[in-house]
């Protein structure tokens, strides 16, 4: 079996991917940034779904785009989310990682309310100054409470990324944030994740190079 393995040096791994990923598209193309978004999510996942199923609002990757590298700040709702986006790049930009759901007062607050850590996380991202990325990829309650957060005209968010994964409310939540009137990109359905909403982030911000 070991013959059949073919030696590749580790800097080329990622680009050999992306040519195999590239060819098995079998020549159906996006506009940039939108092919790297899409290129970047199905080398994570090795799911060619997300050819089919990521939806991108009229510029929104260009928006997200323009607003990181405008030093916009991301909030995420999980900590596997934030760990995966490449900070040192965004700080050169000017901009940081959120998550709140470790912070104690959130997990308070959601007891005492009855609802989720993750909708108070944001209600949080609502208290930030400067423009915001939200990247939700795993708690459709995120997006809800988002959703609710804008139509009250308490948060204006550059861009969303609507990435929560599941089951219950997952593609109603996706399918709501999609009429929020706000920039979005969301892989439609069921399928997402933490590992997805961070690889949207962190394909946006290696446009021009990492």
């Amino acid at each position: 079996m070991l013959d059949k393995i073919q030696i590749v040096k580790p800097m080329e791994i990622e680009e050999r991917s992306m040519e195999m990923i590239t060819q098995e598209l079998n020549g159906r193309t996006w506009p940039e940034p939108e092919f790297s978004i899409v290129k970047r999510c199905i080398h994570t996942s090795a799911d060619f779904d997300y050819a089919k199923n990521l939806c991108f609002s009229e510029r929104a990757a260009s928006t997200g785009v323009e607003a990181l590298r405008g030093g916009a700040s991301i909030v995420t709702d999980t900590r596997m989310a934030a760990s995966g986006i490449n900070k040192k790049k965004l700080a050169s930009y000017g901009g940081q990682v959120y998550c709140f759901m470790d912070d104690p007062n959130v997990a308070k607050e959601a007891k005492e309310r009855e609802c989720t850590r993750a909708a108070i996380c944001m209600e949080r991202a609502a208290e930030l100054p400067g423009q915001l990325v939200i990247a939700v990829g795993n708690a459709p309650t995120a997006l809800i409470r988002l959703y609710e957060l804008i139509q009250e005209g308490k948060i204006r968010p550059a861009l969303i990324i609507g990435a929560p994964v599941g089951f219950v409310n997952v593609v109603e939540a996706k399918e709501l944030i999609m009429t929020a009137g706000v920039s979005y990109i969301v892989p439609r359905g069921r399928k997402g994740g933490s590992n997805i909403a961070a690889t949207i982030c962190n394909a946006m911000l290696y446009q021009g190079g990492k």
